[in-house]
């Protein structure tokens, strides 16, 4: 481990040592992920084409984030009693399996399956990838290395629908699969080289101090999600239902039971109570995780079944998105504190404005309005995000800021999920189960964003609430 005695890093030595081409290798786990989890959504309508089961589409993206949430939690407990190396060599070939699995899929169901175990491995790179800092690098550098990772995301949301369009268009969907399958299998072979020090080849020594696995909260948060994506499958009133209540109970259940395990809680304590900066946080955080992924799980599908829109342009609206929140957040990042409020609700009025707008741009056609919905909801994210984390953390009670710091990604991808299975919902009871065709695109484009309009209310009040919240608690202090 090379040792930095200065706040400024000696990049040349560090690459010297070995360190720096071991944390690129390390961080190609975050990029395996994050561009997966950012293409499916170009590759849909060629793979719909090609495998029907239009009904299933809002499962690829639950499926996939409900894998990367368990695998994730399992990894950071993991490494305390198996090697970091052996655990990055499993996840990398987990990875690679779900990927073949897609690659090869003749139906839409085993296709979901691979999405699943992808998700497993995917989730378990990225986790693993933080440990990594934490366990092979000097704390002096860590805050450099963790900014590096965080623009990896930035360009694997960029590279993931251009990668997803460009093997579409030239060669098969499958393909874009097939890319991820040789990346994995590299990186399983290559981490049994690279990770060759003795923190990455022996477990951590924890003497049982490590926190317990949340088997059950995370096994009701599974059941909770399937159920939902289940109600749109077959649309029937009664069925459906009982099917979405049950499912909401379990997301319910797994709320209450993380909060009664302080152990192994994911969460801070009074999780959505808006008389705390943390609650109401939390609170805009999961509404709009929640409202704004149904662009990205259908919007390609319905532009190209609608208006003919190619696959590219889509990629490029998408990846358009992505873009605006990595620089709008660079260019608010050294906002004064004073502006945090308005900076927060400024950045929640765009957003709820993206969700809103993409009902009337999607079934129009209109490409410059189209993008311009997407930069706002991207964008949005993009100042508010960042301000809102810090209200969070800085709020939370002391001994819970570790935990609140991670919440407000975790909460990302339960939202993402639960989101993907509602629109899954919506879409399928406002014209796809009974097949794709034009008209019901056309309905599904309408109903699919408005569904999630009171959503983006909730959020934008819940960032009102967050701010007043956390001036209060700063007057108070002060």
């Amino acid at each position: 481990m090379t040792e930095i005695s200065t706040n400024r890093v000696d990049w040349r030595a560090l690459w010297a040592s070995g360190d720096l081409a071991r944390f690129c290798f390390i961080s190609l786990g975050i990029l395996l992920h994050a561009t997966n989890e950012t293409m499916v959504a170009t590759v849909m309508p060629a793979m719909v084409g090609e495998l029907a089961g239009v009904q299933l589409v809002g499962w690829s993206l639950a499926i996939y984030e409900l894998g990367a949430i368990v695998a994730g939690a399992a990894a950071g407990r993991l490494v305390s009693y198996v090697a970091l190396r052996t655990n990055m060599v499993v996840a990398a070939l987990l990875y690679a399996a779900g990927a073949l699995i897609c690659a090869t899929s003749p139906s839409m169901q085993l296709f979901l399956a691979g999405r699943l175990v992808e998700g497993f491995g995917g989730g378990a790179l990225v986790s693993l990838a933080f440990v990594s800092v934490e366990r092979l690098f000097s704390r002096a550098i860590w805050p450099q290395l963790f900014g590096i990772m965080s623009a990896i995301w930035g360009v694997a949301a960029f590279s993931g629908p251009m990668l997803g369009a460009i093997m579409t268009e030239l060669l098969s969907w499958r393909w874009a699969f097939g890319i991820f399958t040789f990346g994995g299998a590299a990186m399983a072979l290559a981490s049994v080289i690279v990770l060759n020090t003795p923190e990455a080849t022996r477990p951590q020594a924890t003497s049982g101090k490590a926190p317990p696995f949340p088997f059950i909260a995370l096994a009701c948060l599974a059941i909770a999600v399937v159920l939902i994506a289940s109600a749109g499958v077959d649309i029937a009133l009664l069925r459906s239902s009982v099917l979405m209540v049950l499912g909401l109970i379990g997301l319910a259940l797994f709320f209450y039971i993380d909060a009664l395990k302080p152990r192994s809680r994911l969460f801070p304590a009074r999780l959505f109570s808006w008389r705390t900066p943390v609650g109401a946080g939390m609170t805009m955080v999961a509404a709009f995780s929640v409202a704004t992924c149904s662009f990205g799980v259908y919007g390609p599908l319905l532009l190209t079944s609608l208006h003919d829109i190619p696959l590219l342009t889509t990629g490029y609206i998408i990846a358009a998105e992505s873009i605006a929140w990595s620089i709008l957040s660079i260019l608010v990042a050294n906002a004064p504190p004073r502006r945090e409020r308005l900076i927060i609700v400024g950045g929640a009025v765009m957003i709820a404005c993206g969700i809103a707008g993409f009902a009337y741009t999607i079934p129009a056609g209109s490409i410059p309005l189209i993008l311009m919905c997407a930069l706002l909801q991207g964008g949005g994210f993009g100042i508010a995000w960042p301000f809102l984390t810090r209200v969070i953390v800085a709020s939370a009670r002391h001994d819970e800021q570790t935990i609140a710091s991670a919440a407000v990604p975790t909460m990302q991808r339960i939202g993402y999920a639960v989101g993907a299975a509602l629109a899954g919902i919506v879409a399928n009871a406002s014209g796809f189960s009974e097949g794709l065709n034009h008209d019901a695109a056309a309905n599904v484009a309408t109903w699919l964003f408005l569904a999630f309009v009171p959503l983006g209310i909730v959020g934008c009040l819940a960032a009102l609430r967050t701010s007043t919240t956390a001036n209060r608690l700063q007057e108070a202090i002060g």
